[in-house]
């Protein structure tokens, strides 16, 4: 079973209550919520926990961590910063949601700048699937519209993604590569664009497939780790060529 770690900064849900009556149970919760319906073992962490819920401990027990996080980047602590790093790098599984792209986590593991531009209105966005052989959009229609989400548009500053899954198209006219996946070291990593806060985005049933089946993507596959550093001759030649 796929152990799945959500974790949301959680101060919407907190300060406004329009927010906290769209995600009653936070936004982590929610998506929690029908990880579990689909048969994954899951728990939750926030930023106001100690170590933001994202102990050493903890992550050791995570194939996969969803990440939410919006206006409190800056207090997520470096240590914890680095720490999910290298668990990237050995293998667990990042998904990245919404304005999760400003975290420092993505940030880390992109090394640029991860800007892009933004409105935030009430506007119709139509999601295309450009590669349907991948598996992430499994059971997915050719394209689905979401009746209210915050616009994402190009430039995103990103490396160019190791695969492009889908693209989004939005009312005001801008376009934005909306799913797009990585590999940094052993870990693949998914960034998937809806999740206002302020919208029931996590509750459509197109975005919740999605994002379970990013989860079966990034799950580790249990490859080896490589060793670093100085190595000895380990083939040494013990005979002239011929």
């Amino acid at each position: 079973m796929i152990r799945v770690t959500v974790w949301n900064e959680h101060r919407h849900e907190q300060q406004d209550p329009a927010i906290a009556a769209v995600y009653p149970q936070g936004i982590h919760g929610q998506i929690a919520s029908f990880l579990q319906t689909a048969g994954f073992i899951t728990r939750t962490a926030t930023l106001d926990e100690p170590e933001h819920g994202l102990t050493q401990a903890v992550l050791n027990e995570t194939d996969v961590l969803i990440w939410w996080g919006h206006i409190a980047h800056h207090e997520v602590a470096d240590s914890v910063v680095e720490r999910i790093q290298q668990r990237v790098l050995k293998g667990m599984g990042l998904i990245v949601l919404h304005s999760g792209h400003m975290s420092k986590i993505f940030k880390k593991l992109m090394g640029t700048s991860c800007d892009l531009k933004w409105r935030e209105a009430k506007e119709q966005e139509r999601i295309f699937v450009i590669d349907p052989t991948h598996d992430i959009v499994k059971g997915i229609p050719e394209s689905f519209m979401l009746e209210k989400e915050e616009m994402y548009g190009e430039h995103f500053d990103i490396p160019a993604p190791d695969e492009t899954l889908l693209l989004s198209w939005f009312a005001g006219g801008n376009v934005f590569r909306s799913g797009i996946t990585y590999k940094r070291g052993n870990g693949r990593i998914f960034y998937f664009q809806p999740g206002h806060e302020s919208y029931p985005t996590y509750y459509h049933p197109h975005i919740q497939t999605i994002i379970c089946n990013g989860v079966t993507y990034c799950a580790p596959r249990g490859n080896s780790y490589p060793v670093y550093g100085n190595e000895k001759n380990i083939y040494p030649i013990t005979g002239a060529v011929k």
